[in-house]
């Protein structure tokens, strides 16, 4: 028979889902895949059941409901000073991995080289092959992820399209600096490159830091898209709403390859987003700190177990050395291990990456209920206590 496409063909199914898989089998805590334990807040659910009952439930407008955009335009304004075009400069999608794919397909030729920083999230290398594009891969490093400023010049070419970053960055938990990000601009501007902004950490930040979005760096307005996240923003990782935002020469291409992925969203949940992101301070504010709150537990927790804690500045997600810990040769020996013999799912941090991946290091995901958290160290400390433990090689 004829051979299928050989960049999906070849791939494994997602980690998040196999670690999710494994922890439903085993009866394990799952801090694998990066979802809540608890919905968002009640008056946004009620906004869209509310809005389901009221109709119309036919198809939207492509670009997204009005009511949307309108909000996606003032939430930039309000948070980051962008004068935004609702019109023209917004389009709504089925989540933000969908808007990476829209933006991908929008924006990349054949033969484009696409700069992609790692470790990195999952989905994009394979897309970034699938449309056709080569990519180039630059790491930043732990224990501090910075990022290696000559490697990054060196990536840059009269063959590069774009840059894609993750800021905040999954899994690392890294907030690029005022520094890093002054470097990617000028980068971009010098070489005549897009950038495509992940953004969907953006008001999941720590410790009185503040995202500053790519797009609002001088000469960075005309050639940068950001992608954000209700399901990250509103701990509603199932509605699957996401937002582009960026000049109308760089959406309408975006725009025209989401007509043919998804055509639209569901009416009723972007009307919910909407009054969602009208939200005042305090809930924002509050998402951040209960956030900080659960990370400092689980951080704690895992310390005092034997876990090398990395720093985390946002996101979900601690990522921990497992050094020395007689874990497994390797990351994925080690969460094997883990979620079936004690019962606890992380996800191996060689998994965002393209190859020659480091393999001490581990990701667990602290958006949960605080006696998940604590039920997950007390099953971590009981096995890492116990005569089979000790007994490991």
């Amino acid at each position: 028979m004829k051979t299928t496409n050989p960049i999906f063909t070849r791939i494994e199914t997602t980690i998040f889902e196999t670690m999710s898989q494994l922890a439903m089998a085993n009866g394990a805590v799952n801090l694998g895949q990066g979802f809540p334990d608890v919905d968002g807040p009640q008056d946004i659910l009620e906004k869209a059941s509310q809005s389901l009952l009221d109709g119309p439930n036919q198809y939207p407008p492509m670009l997204g409901v009005p009511e949307l955009r309108q909000a996606v335009a003032d939430a930039n304004k309000r948070f980051y000073g962008l004068d935004i075009d609702w019109q023209s400069e917004v389009v709504v999608t089925s989540g933000a991995t969908e808007a990476l794919a829209a933006c991908l397909m929008g924006l990349i030729e054949l033969g484009d080289e696409v700069i992609l920083i790692e470790p990195l999230y999952d989905s994009y290398l394979p897309m970034v092959k699938r449309v056709g594009g080569i990519a180039k891969r630059v790491r930043v490093n732990p224990p501090d992820w910075s990022l290696d400023a000559e490697a990054l010049k060196r990536a840059f070419s009269e063959n590069t399209k774009a840059i894609l970053i993750n800021n905040p960055m999954n899994p690392t938990a890294k907030v690029f600096s005022d520094e890093e990000l002054e470097l990617i601009a000028n980068l971009c501007k010098t070489h005549d490159v897009y950038a495509i902004c992940d953004e969907v950490y953006e008001h999941l930040v720590f410790d009185g830091r503040k995202h500053r979005p790519l797009m609002s760096l001088e000469g960075m307005r005309d050639r940068t898209v950001r992608i954000g996240s209700a399901g990250k923003t509103f701990s509603l990782t199932g509605w699957k709403v996401g937002y582009v935002t960026g000049p109308a020469h760089m959406i309408t291409p975006i725009s025209k390859a989401h007509q043919f992925v998804t055509f639209t969203t569901p009416p009723n949940l972007q009307k919910a987003v909407a009054f969602g992101l009208a939200k005042d301070d305090a809930y924002y504010l509050g998402l951040a700190s209960d956030l900080a709150a659960k990370r400092d537990r689980m951080a704690a927790g895992l310390t005092a177990l034997g876990f090398g804690v990395l720093p985390c500045e946002a996101t979900y997600f601690l990522t921990c050395d497992i050094s020395g810990l007689n874990l497994g040769e390797t990351d994925v020996e080690a969460c094997h291990r883990l979620v079936t013999e004690a019962g606890v799912a992380a996800v191996p941090v060689s998994a965002f990456y393209g190859s020659d991946a480091p393999e001490e290091l581990i990701r667990f995901c602290f958006c949960k209920r605080d006696e998940v958290i604590q039920d997950a160290l007390d099953r971590l400390s009981a096995y890492l206590s116990s005569p089979a433990a000790s007994a490991r090689i």
